[in-house]
């Protein structure tokens, strides 16, 4: 089977349980920008090579992908979701993410002043930089896309709005 199955050439692309939705959508974009959050992670992850947060960015990209798959159903398709048993986004994640932050903080945050993203030379802390403004966006459309009626669960928002905290620690205590 070939990744190029012109479904797409349309302009609409495929969501959970047979639903289509145009790729100019808030829900699309959002998902895209999501996705592109995972590759910016991965750019901070390959390029840490002490390997100091692989585990906290691996963490981080799988429940990306739960997030994905949140989004990538409708509203009205949420509980068929659960009931297949597609992984989730949930409060322990929430939980999870807060306690990385506090303990990465209580370890020794380094910043004195304005965070100025590669000032350090640090190309694995840029790249976490440039994943803490990609989430910050991701979060925006997601936002966008739930006050526009798409009904985005609280724990999808609120990750986002952590993770961004996250990512601007980790790029601090490299």
């Amino acid at each position: 089977m070939s990744i190029i199955t012109q479904r797409g050439d349309d302009g609409q692309t495929d969501l959970m349980f047979g639903h289509r939705i145009a790729k100019t959508s808030l829900r699309f974009i959002a998902l895209g920008t999501i996705d592109e959050l995972n590759a910016a992670i991965g750019l901070a992850r390959a390029s840490d090579g002490e390997g100091k947060h692989t585990e906290i960015l691996d963490r981080v990209q799988n429940l990306l992908f739960a997030l994905m798959g949140q989004l990538a159903c409708l509203p009205g398709d949420q509980q068929k979701y659960l009931e297949k048993g597609y992984s989730s986004v949930t409060e322990a994640d929430l939980l999870w993410l807060t306690e990385t932050a506090h303990h990465l903080e209580e370890n020794g945050v380094k910043y004195t002043h304005w965070a100025v993203p590669g000032a350090e030379g640090s190309l694995a802390r840029a790249h976490l930089d440039f994943a803490r403004t990609v989430t910050r966006r991701a979060e925006r459309y997601v936002l966008a896309l739930h006050e526009d009626g798409g009904e985005v669960p609280s724990v999808v928002r609120i990750f986002l709005n952590r993770l961004s905290d996250l990512m601007w620690i980790l790029a601090r205590s490299h």
